[in-house]
């Protein structure tokens, strides 16, 4: 029997679903104020013990899209950012928020339409995702050093396409944040590297070649 790995936790008017294959322990809802999630407790996330408002807010804040919130009929509720951005996270991922359609991703990982860390060290097992594979065998500090050209319009649907033993490609306005939460970069499409060798980091330089990267 296969291990579950998707969790559902009801309320009265909302339910709150959580995705292990995504989470990265960020702690953005362990340490929310509140009731709705204490670790130990079982179950740990009780969303009557909150209000709907407090619930959607605190699941939004989940960088990783393992957190969503359900309607009492299923539906998923949320509305994507009127920005797309991307954060080059210190020595971690690419936390993207947004309008956006990974290609590949599965219809049952809902909250990635939202939110997602993608893997920027090339060690991940759950590719494009992160899966901490990064933690203390990967360096970089998160800078960005180029600057892209201005936007004319913001919002609409970013789309990411993780190209085989390749980069993270991406079609759609975007801004890229540093890790020091400078607004780097503006356009509207890019080749961010997922190897973690390029010299030219977040961008893609070619490096994935020459090292014998592999997607899968």
């Amino acid at each position: 029997m296969s291990k579950k790995q998707v969790f559902l936790y009801k309320g009265t008017e909302i339910d709150v679903e959580w995705d292990e294959r995504l989470c990265i322990h960020i702690g953005e809802c362990g340490y929310s104020k509140g009731e709705l999630f204490v670790a130990g407790r079982d179950p740990w996330c009780q969303p009557d013990l909150s209000s709907p408002g407090e619930v959607k807010e605190i699941v939004e804040r989940c960088p990783s899209g393992a957190l969503v919130y359900r309607t009492k009929s299923g539906q998923i509720s949320e509305s994507a950012s009127l920005e797309n951005s991307i954060t080059v996270s210190y020595q971690g991922p690419y936390f993207v928020k947004g309008n956006l359609a990974v290609e590949g991703s599965p219809d049952d990982m809902p909250g990635v339409r939202f939110r997602a860390a993608l893997c920027r060290c090339g060690l991940s097992k759950n590719k494009p995702f992160c899966d901490n594979s990064h933690e203390g065998v990967f360096k970089d500090y998160g800078a960005v050093g180029e600057r892209g050209e201005p936007l004319e319009e913001s919002g609409g649907e970013l789309n990411i396409t993780p190209l085989p033993d390749g980069p993270l490609l991406l079609s759609g306005n975007v801004t890229i944040k540093a890790s020091s939460g400078r607004t780097a970069w503006h356009g509207s499409k890019a080749a961010l590297c997922r190897c973690g060798s390029s010299k030219n980091k977040p961008f893609c330089d070619g490096a994935h070649k020459s090292i014998g990267f592999k997607s899968d």
